[in-house]
């Protein structure tokens, strides 16, 4: 507990000690579990704002540190996410080749961002995976400034931005946007839609790009349809979409999405692909077991957490590395809906 003049004020936490002492958290941390590893002079003055606060860390935590077991924060929006899952698998494979402990946090919508990465700094892991690509650009930069604060090795997975200092994984979404849209506009579709989603963030925000430039290139009016990812909501949304409007292409951020729309589409009297051309951005399960079955861009998944988990790896073993931004290839497969 935090004691001035003599009045208890609140639980001390790590947050109080780093403030007080004008260090990290990574540096409380090291002062409690590696104090040779610090150097005295700011040793010891970590340790005389721990005595002056008589913070007492968790003892659950100081056991884990005790245990010297590598420790793996992986950051995630929604673990029943198709794309969540497979890249959960190349993760956790890797992870267990090097015997490393994996902690799965959940930043949902309802949860706040800032809370939720306080808890994962506080639960002291050795490094962060950060899956969450349902973020704003200022949402993803509160991240940055929490993790550089901490000093934990992170890498990012589908999301970047310009003057970001983190390691990233990705794909070139915009890209792949842009030719699966010259296929369809190649096979003399003109009234193409992008169906994306109501709320705004990095990886759709690139497949918009990539797709609105080569409908622009094209000579196109690019026409987004903004609807929900979940199925019963944008259901609904599709049932009125045929009303007022002339479409013979369409294309999905989300696979899910793009499955929901030829139900609904067929249900209305239309073909797929003879009146809808129709593909997806993910190439999830949905893919194959929608009829028809729906062409997609191939983001390899699994791959990105693969690579993510053995970049991650390099930097908390301080190794070389000779390439921090990468980007994977992608593929397009090509199903019966286009």
């Amino acid at each position: 507990m935090v004691l001035i003049g003599g009045d208890i004020l609140a639980n001390t936490t790590i947050y109080d000690v780093a403030g007080a002492a004008k260090v990290s958290l990574a540096t409380v941390s090291r002062v409690m579990n590696n104090p040779e590893k610090v150097a005295p002079k700011t040793r010891d003055k970590v340790l005389e704002v721990i005595k002056k606060l008589g913070y007492r860390p968790n003892a659950i935590a100081k056991g884990l540190a005790s245990r010297k077991s590598t420790t793996i924060g992986v950051v995630i929006s929604d673990i029943t996410r198709a794309y969540i899952a497979q890249m959960l698998g190349g993760i956790i494979d890797i992870a267990e080749k090097y015997q490393y402990s994996i902690k799965i946090f959940a930043t949902g919508l309802d949860v706040d961002l800032e809370d939720e990465m306080r808890t994962v700094v506080a639960e002291q892991v050795d490094g962060i995976l950060f899956l969450n690509e349902e973020l704003s650009k200022e949402e993803i930069e509160l991240v940055v400034n929490k993790v550089k604060e901490a000093e934990i090795p992170t890498i990012l997975t589908n999301v970047n931005f310009e003057g970001n200092p983190l390691p990233y994984v990705m794909i070139d979404y915009a890209k792949g946007a842009y030719e699966m849209t010259k296929k369809m506009i190649d096979k003399g579709r003109k009234n193409i839609y992008l169906f994306s989603t109501v709320r705004h963030y990095f990886t759709n925000d690139l497949k918009e790009q990539g797709y609105i430039k080569a409908m622009h290139e094209a000579g196109l009016t690019p026409q987004i349809f903004r609807t929900s990812g979940d199925v019963q909501v944008n259901t609904e949304h599709f049932r009125s979409f045929f009303e007022n409007r002339s479409i013979d292409g369409a294309i999905s951020v989300r696979d899910s999405i793009a499955v929901s729309f030829m139900n609904v589409a067929k249900r209305a009297g239309r073909k797929i692909p003879e009146d809808i051309l129709v593909a997806g951005l993910q190439n999830t399960k949905y893919a194959t077991l929608a009829m028809p079955t729906l062409t997609c861009l191939d983001s390899p998944v699994y791959d990105i957490g693969v690579c993510a988990m053995r970049l991650l790896t390099k930097y908390m073993k301080q190794e070389v590395v000779e390439e921090s931004h990468v980007i994977l290839p992608y593929t397009i497969v090509e199903r019966e809906s286009l």
